[in-house]
């Protein structure tokens, strides 16, 4: 079913995901439509082959259609949001110590233009459960406090937050949350009506399975007047009435391959037959199998789970002794395990964060167990 170097363990799906051959055959059917006609396919048939899609996907994630915009990636959809705002000179924008490096980056950046300033929110980790999470993110708070960026699965930490809670408080105090998503979907049964939130990113090309650079960015209607993407084109002064404005700018930022977004419906599809159970059954043996793979872990490092299960999705973290050497390229190099070794919050504190995915097995998690006994040596 995939393409997987069969000669690596791999166990960093969370990264990049991986792509079954079948979607890829069906991603490259649609590249040689495209490349026969290419004037028919971009010009007269993509805006229905787009509608198509989303509402694919928004059945899949729950949401409407309309609210959707394909996006590249779950970094694109923040920076989108960020560029967006009107801010003012001593605005705050609310960040957490476990945000992804690339969407912090994308705050700070936007937070010097415009004279704001980043407050962030410590959430301790190891944690003892999701109140700490929100008591955390609450006391960070400021009167001048007009968005926050929070991550549904934490990247570095392999984390679920409460993001429903979380946006739902954040709202009885007058601000706006804009979710780092790039995990939930495919990973956790995910319903963005139900989280409420004003901007939701996430990625699909991570645990839905489908090829890379797609991605959605979701804007609650009340919101969409005022985020554009971040390519203006022909969309900001179509005669076109048939579309809203959000539509029509977003789904045309220039000439690009868009086969990622309309080959969304068949991964979902693929996945979710290949699986006894369907995508319920998939996100259930994911879930238990990262949990089995961080009790191996734990086991062969003497450590003990980080955070209560309900907390974790897909992703586990386990702690490694500090250190600063390569251990990664090491794994990888000595024995053939692809898995991320993650400094947090600096060297030398350092964890191994480990996927699952219905391609990997318990013995993975054991070989990885084994193999970084081996590669720790006792003075770290």
């Amino acid at each position: 079913m995939w393409t997987l170097d069969s000669g690596v363990v791999f166990l960093n799906h969370g990264s990049f995901g991986a792509c079954p051959e079948a979607v890829l055959d069906f991603q490259q059917t649609l590249r040689e439509e495209l490349e026969r006609e290419p004037v028919r396919f971009l010009s007269r048939e993509l805006p229905a082959r787009l509608d198509a899609a989303r509402a694919a996907l928004g059945t899949f994630i729950g949401a409407d259609p309309d609210d959707l915009a394909f996006v590249a990636n779950a970094t694109t959809g923040v920076n989108t949001v960020l560029r967006s705002l009107a801010l003012e000179p001593g605005d705050d924008l609310l960040v957490t110590d476990h945000a992804y490096n690339a969407c912090r980056n994308a705050v700070s950046a936007v937070a010097v233009a415009r004279g704001a300033r980043v407050v962030v929110a410590h959430v301790p980790f190891p944690i003892d459960g999701e109140d700490t999470v929100v008591n955390a993110i609450l006391a960070a708070v400021t009167p001048r406090t007009r968005l926050a960026l929070l991550d549904h699965v934490t990247s570095p930490t392999a984390i679920v937050f409460p993001i429903a809670r979380l946006v739902a408080a954040l709202g009885e105090r007058g601000i706006e949350t804009l979710v780092d998503g790039a995990h939930a979907p495919g990973m956790l049964p995910l319903d963005v009506r139900t989280v409420g939130a004003a901007y939701y990113t996430g990625n699909c090309h991570k645990w839905m399975c489908a090829p890379k650079g797609a991605a959605f960015l979701h804007v609650r209607r009340d919101r969409q007047a005022a985020v554009r993407p971040l390519v203006i084109s022909h969309g900001a002064n179509s005669p076109r009435t048939d579309r809203s404005r959000f539509r029509l700018e977003f789904d045309w930022t220039g000439t690009h391959d868009p086969t990622p977004y309309l080959t969304v419906p068949e991964a979902i599809r693929v996945v979710g037959t290949a699986w006894p159970g369907g995508w319920p059954a998939v996100m259930k043996q994911n879930h238990a199998l990262a949990l089995l793979a961080r009790r191996r872990l734990c086991e062969a490092l003497g450590r003990t789970p980080p955070c209560p299960d309900v907390m974790i999705g897909s992703l586990a973290a386990v702690q490694l002794p500090d250190g600063t050497d390569d251990l990664q390229k090491r794994l990888f190099d000595r024995f053939a395990i692809e898995v991320p070794v993650i400094a947090w919050p600096a060297a030398p504190e350092r964890w191994v964060r480990v996927s699952a995915h219905i391609y990997n097995r318990e013995e993975d998690y054991v070989r990885l167990g084994e193999a970084l006994r081996s590669s720790i040596s006792p003075a770290t």
